[in-house]
């Protein structure tokens, strides 16, 4: 069945499905697919090189008809994007759960994913495509922003005002990398061989400038760090290409780091000495020469990454897998520079703190300017950084189809916000429910050992079993759809995550639901943690009086 006219979410009021918990969902996976968000919305393709949010168009249409027709007692079962069964269930239930890309570990590789994906049988749900919580790029751009704000701190830099950061990729993830360097007020190049995401870049304001020649970007961007000036130029190029350009001639880094899909060599990842067209030919073409010359390139990539590592920039991955693609192509030294989460990040999960976000379903942005001013009034005080976000979001991030804003809170914080935007809606402060969800990329909902479980204290990356039981206490705590999905943002074999979506629809039914799973969520990061051995979790539980039934086990 083919999509006869674009996809974009309906706005307002009035209910399209039998309650407010289905109609969030409906408005959601349609959101995902609106063009102003997704990366090919023909393809049903939201971001990330294959993340989708249905496995066919077919089974799209199907999935808006069952959520039209849902109750209260029931609940939509989803099988990587297809809508299998609708099962008795209760109100406090999840609406809908779902389940994408879990292959047996043994099988769990790109080949065999591939062949099942070709007979129709599989999806690759990404982390937000496939559980409906996409927002488009302001999803990971706080994210990006606290990172390289700790990224400052940690160099001893007040912020990146006056310093150079050369990465690349510029797709729906990426896209977010020059908004957060200028937001903490550095000079930001960004390698991008797709002139379209480059422009589409500009056009919302995540982008100052572009240019084609290298020699002019570098002396755009050293103009800006001498005036100390924000500064993004987007470079029409390739990465494999223009780092070792850099490395060569010798030019001074101050930081370095890359968003190009790597986690996936056919797909995502686009291979240098070719045009972006004799790229995409040779996809279609020679698929298995296509994934050899992807391969060899991210070599080529990371080798300069490291190159400029031992030549003093500062280096880090930020979670797309180059280094274990150029560690699989050859390079042995391609583990040289750490993830961002190990370097910058694991202290906030260790307090249960990661990328909450939420949505207006009345497709108002006032009510997203409610929500701000809410936040503002409980946290700002206590939180300046925060402060600080929320003021320049809303100066200066354009929203992508269904108004959006994101901030990182944490354990304790996210249930007072919740509860917040439920009383917001409940006296019609705000025009409709919101939908609050979060990124799989969360602290305690992901087993991932490439980036968010990345060298844990206790060697327990690869444990698979926090994820899994985020789902369950999720599920069973109301949460209006939960998510399990294999695969991410660094490829198949490599993570295990879990989703969660819930509705402030203004209910007192809502506010418990809120209570309860805006308290056991960010909870589970701590626990995480606390169980690996990280002083940080273990002083945060003890300051919070939580309670562990044993004692943290990693050696002090």
């Amino acid at each position: 069945m083919a999509k006869a006219q674009p996809v974009r979410a309906p706005r307002g009021g009035a209910l399209t499905c039998r309650g407010w918990v289905q109609e969030a969902a409906y408005r959601m996976i349609q959101n995902n697919l609106d063009p102003d968000v997704a990366e090919r919305p023909d393809e049903l393709v939201v971001y990330g090189g294959r993340g989708k949010a249905a496995r066919s168009w077919e089974a799209f249409h199907a999935i808006l008809h069952e959520l039209r027709q849902l109750d209260d007692e029931h609940t939509l079962l989803v099988q990587s994007g297809k809508p299998v069964a609708v099962m008795p269930s209760h109100p406090d239930a999840p609406r809908v759960l779902l389940a994408n890309s879990l292959l047996v570990p043994r099988w769990a590789t790109w080949e065999h994913f591939d062949a099942l994906d070709r007979q129709g049988l599989m999806m690759y749900g990404q982390m937000t495509a496939g559980s409906w919580i996409y927002i488009g790029t302001q999803g990971i751009l706080q994210g990006t922003y606290e990172t390289l704000a700790a990224l400052a701190r940690k160099q001893g830099w007040e912020d990146l005002r006056g310093r150079l950061v050369v990465t690349a990729g510029l797709g729906g993830m990426g896209g977010a990398q020059p908004l957060a360097v200028t937001m903490n007020e550095g000079v930001c190049l960004c390698v991008e061989v797709d002139p379209h995401r480059i422009e589409r870049r500009l056009q919302t304001r995540y982008l100052m400038d572009s240019c084609t020649d290298l020699d002019e970007a570098l002396r755009r961007c050293r103009q800006a760090c001498a005036q100390q000036r924000p500064y993004s130029v987007g470079l029409l190029g390739n990465a494999a290409d223009i780092l070792p350009q850099l490395l060569r001639r010798g030019e001074a880094i101050d930081v370095v780091t890359d968003q190009t899909s790597a986690h996936d060599p056919l797909h995502g990842y686009v291979p240098n000495r070719m045009t972006l067209d004799q790229a995409l030919r040779l996809r279609q073409d020679d698929p298995a020469r296509s994934t050899q010359e992807a391969m060899r390139a991210m070599r080529e990539h990371c080798e300069a990454m490291v190159g400029l590592l031992r030549a003093g920039s500062t280096v880090f991955d930020y979670g797309n897998n180059l280094r274990g693609m150029a560690r699989d192509a050859g390079f042995a030294d391609a583990f040289a520079y750490p993830g961002f989460v190990p370097a910058y990040i694991r202290p906030l999960f260790c307090e249960g703190k990661g990328p909450f976000r939420w949505v207006a379903l009345s497709g108002d942005a006032a009510d997203i300017a409610a929500t701000d001013a809410m936040i503002l009034e409980m946290f700002g005080s206590e939180e300046p950084h925060l402060r600080r976000w929320i003021e320049l979001a809303a100066r200066q991030v354009a929203f992508q189809g269904l108004p959006a804003r994101i901030c990182w809170l944490g354990y304790g914080q996210r249930a007072r916000a919740g509860l917040g935007f439920n009383e917001l809606v409940r006296t019609g402060k705000v025009n409709a429910p919101i939908v609050i969800g979060r990124d799989h990329l969360d602290s305690g909902s992901v087993a991932s050992p490439y980036r968010e479980t990345e060298g844990m204290l206790d060697g327990s990356d690869a444990v698979a079993d926090w994820p899994i039981l985020n789902a369950l206490i999720n599920a069973v705590n109301g949460a209006s759809w939960v998510s399990v999905h294999h695969g991410g943002g660094v490829g198949m074999g490599l993570s295990i995550h879990a989703g969660q979506v819930i509705v402030a629809d203004g209910t007192p039914q809502a506010a418990l639901r809120l209570q309860r799973v805006l308290t056991t969520d960010p909870l589970m990061g701590v626990a995480r943690h606390y169980d690996a051995g990280y002083d940080e979790a273990c002083r945060f539980a003890q300051g919070k009086g939580l309670h562990f039934p044993m004692p943290s086990r990693a050696p002090r």
